[in-house]
């Protein structure tokens, strides 16, 4: 459990850590055009980690029901 529950949160911090490089950008160059260009790379980043993040729960649910049915019912 230990090792999917690290896999998950490395996934989702990994697109907060994406956003924030984004939006820095925005503050490092001081500039509008930037922003404009940057907000749709910021907002297509959020749906696409939104879909990672059910992705991750998923896959976390279904192999801990796995490691569960496995310690539960051991194999002959």
């Amino acid at each position: 459990p230990f090792a999917l529950t690290m896999r998950l949160a490395a996934n989702m911090t990994a697109g907060h850590v994406a956003i924030l490089a984004l939006f820095s950008i925005i503050f490092l160059f001081k500039s509008v055009v930037v922003g404009v260009l940057a907000t749709p790379l910021v907002v297509g980043l959020m749906l696409l980690e939104i879909i990672v993040c059910f992705v991750q729960a998923y896959i976390f649910t279904y192999l801990s029901i796995i490691f569960v049915g496995a310690s539960v019912h051991p194999e002959h």
